[in-house]
């Protein structure tokens, strides 16, 4: 894979000083550090403070995309102030779960002590991108009276609907997958060169106290109260700062942009280029964009007033994706920048097809289809969230295709421009209580080839409501809509559109306990298609640029690898997953820090109840002198009416265990 690294842009308008350990004192006592960039004389020039609230550790964790970002912000006139939230990195304190009232009133209490400093003009925004864009949102719906602007990046706007953990009511594998991954991450030490003789106490009492997250995220099935905290969406008058939210189309998090732009009140601007989990100056694949001039225009016309026509911009701007062959990975995505000057846009009709006989167009289905996937279908879907770690996009889909029902366009005669989120409205029936749908809106390629363009999945139990979902009568036909993602994708002449609908998606989502057969009697597909075909760029972006590199010696090279395969005595479908991160040394400090992820997915294609996933992670840290070693090793498997999980952290210092502890856990399974 390539490197998408910015170029970087020498000298600042001011000189830029860095503060590496700030104790921030919350008003529990507890102590929050944080690394801060400011102008040099910002004491004798107040500037408006940018902060970043994380769990993900400043010392190593995010040091990468830090110099980049923070060193360059500051020399432009800000102070950029990058917090370790309480019980991870250098500050102390316990973490309880993911966007807590703490958490958020932590970030309250450091926006009231930043813009209290001499060095602050009074006026903060808050930045970040996943954990960090989710609670900017959150943040700012609790209106803390300095904070005036936000930059939320690949964030969510309703944790139960279009989170990491429940996607259309279905149970995403990745709602395991983060549960491990987070028990990794807040197992490390804080770094002994800050806190002195404390770090082991600190470290010991927030292994003894980590939170099994995986039981709190999968035990809660439907859409309360626990999901709607911090779920903006619930109320978006609360939001009254300026909000610019970034999104990518190879992001599990790309519909935000849309809901934010279409319901926020308050001035709101919305970009979705064609990145991964990544800040846009960096992200792949191609374009990127100068994201950090475009930070700076939306800070200065919001923090510090300046009139520069950042209010006028597009409502929203987007890269229209072209048709390419599916690949598991690749540098660029061709395509264009389009512009809407409101959103949605008067630009964007709804094109109707209907289902038929296998086909896509006017005539509809003359016998119901039924619909029973070997439950491996889903194995070309790729990853939630792509992450830089190798082969991780949407597959090349006939093997899918073959597992699934598929409706086939005619071949275009002119270029369609697909943007927004399709609809496909169904009549159907389920032999038995529990199922699920996912279905894939598909690129029938001259070539031979099927593309996905976008999907969407639901639980047909929560048809009618997340919040109360109800059991289906087997057999009885009822009426229900499946969303697809957001999307902005050129289909061109003779290329032909595919609806694909399977009863299983693994494993993206967990399956049903049972294998169901779906009845489909009718479905008509609702198409965003935008009038006006654009023929070159609407907008446009300066070139990216950033801040030094990070200065590090590379200790292990990084390398992924993804296989499958299928055992030929027991049948059993195996997705392995393996990611090493490789091991660097940082040069100024010496922090040395490393990690290896091993996943394994299995199951039998005719056995809902055999699918098992099983994560194996390992951080590794130090100084030659002082080397630390955790595991976090977990396993989730299923029956009819139980999720079995097991889980066990493990820490070392010096080759000598300091710390061990296990879990064992059973769930009820209520409605997925």
């Amino acid at each position: 894979m390539a490197s998408f690294m910015p170029e970087v842009e020498a000298g600042f308008d001011r000189d830029v000083v860095v503060i590496e350990d700030q104790a921030i004192i919350m008003p529990d006592g507890c102590r929050l550090s944080a690394r801060i960039w400011m102008p040099k004389d910002a004491e004798q020039a107040p500037v408006p403070v940018i902060l970043e609230h994380l769990p993900y550790r400043k010392r190593d964790g995010t040091i990468v995309r830090d110099s980049l970002t923070h060193p360059w912000m500051a020399g432009q006139g800000y102070a950029c102030v990058r917090v370790d939230m309480r019980g991870n990195g250098d500050s102390e304190g316990l973490m309880a779960d993911e966007y807590t009232p703490q958490e958020l009133q932590d970030a309250c209490d450091v926006i009231a002590w930043a813009t209290a400093q001499p060095w602050c003009s009074g006026t903060a925004g808050m930045m970040g991108i996943s954990w960090g864009g989710f609670n900017g949102l959150q943040v700012a719906a609790l209106r803390p009276p300095a904070l005036k602007a936000i930059i939320t990046i690949c964030s969510t706007v309703d944790r139960f609907a279009d989170d990491i953990h429940f996607k259309g009511g279905c149970l995403l594998g990745e709602n395991f997958g983060w549960a491990a991954n987070m028990l990794s991450y807040s197992s490390r030490p804080p770094d002994p060169m800050l806190l002195d003789d404390r770090w082991r106490e600190i470290w010991l009492e927030r292994l003894e106290n980590m939170p099994f997250l995986a039981k709190e995220w999968i035990s809660r099935q439907t859409r309360d109260a626990y999901w709607k905290h911090g779920s903006v969406c619930e109320d978006y008058s609360a939001i009254e700062a300026a909000v610019l939210s970034i999104g990518g189309w190879h992001d599990g998090y790309r519909n935000t942009i849309s809901h934010l732009v279409e319901n926020i009140e308050a001035p709101v601007k919305g970009i979705v280029g064609p990145w991964i989990h990544k800040y846009p100056h960096y992200a792949g694949p191609e374009p990127r964009i100068g994201f950090l001039q475009e930070a700076k225009r939306w800070w200065d016309r919001w923090l510090k007033g300046v009139d520069n026509g950042a209010g006028e911009l597009p409502a929203y701007r987007t890269w229209l994706m072209d048709s390419i062959a599916p690949e598991r990975w690749f540098d660029a995505r061709p395509g264009r920048w389009i512009a809407e000057a409101e959103w949605p846009s008067l630009a964007v009709k709804t094109t109707h097809l209907t289902l038929g006989d296998g086909i896509l167009g006017e005539t509809p289905i003359s016998e119901p289809v039924a619909i029973s996937s070997p439950v491996d279908c889903g194995a070309e879907g790729g990853e939630f969230f792509p992450f830089a770690y190798g082969p991780e996009f949407p597959g090349e889909q006939t093997r899918d295709d073959l597992k699934s029902a598929c409706f086939d366009g005619a071949e275009l005669v002119a270029p369609l421009d697909i943007v927004g989120a399709p609809k496909l409205r169904l009549r159907l029936s389920s032999d038995k209580p529990m199922a699920q749908l996912a279905v894939r809106l598909c690129d029938l390629r001259p070539d031979g080839t099927s593309a996905m363009i976008t999907m969407g999945v639901l639980n047909l139990t929560h048809r009618n409501s997340s919040e109360t979902p109800e059991l289906l009568t087997p057999d009885e036909t009822f009426e229900t809509t499946v969303t697809l993602d957001q999307i902005a994708y050129r289909i061109p002449a003779g290329h032909r559109l595919r609806i694909a609908v399977s009863t299983s998606y693994w494993p993206f989502i967990w399956p049903s306990p049972e294998r169901a057969t779906i009845s489909l009697e009718a479905g008509t597909l609702e198409l965003p298609v935008r009038s006006k075909l654009a023929d070159q760029d609407e907008c446009s972006f300066e070139k990216p640029v950033g801040a030094a590199h990070w200065e590090h010696e590379n200790l292990r090279p990084s390398q992924s690898v993804r296989s499958s395969e299928t055992d030929p005595e027991t049948g059993v479908v195996k997705t392995v997953i393996f990611n090493d991160a490789g091991e660097n040394r940082d040069l100024a400090h010496g922090l040395i820090s490393g990690s290896t992820t091993h996943e394994t997915w299995s199951i039998h294609p005719d056995d809902p109840q055999s699918a098992t996933a099983h994560i194996r992670w390992e951080q590794t840290g130090g100084r030659d002198d002082w080397r630390t070693h955790t595991v976090a090793e977990m396993e989730m498997r299923c029956d009819r009416n139980w999720f079995y999980l097991i889980g066990t952290l493990s820490a070392t210092e010096n080759d000598t265990q300091v710390f061990e502890r296990k879990w064992s856990e059973r769930i009820a399974r209520r409605f997925v």
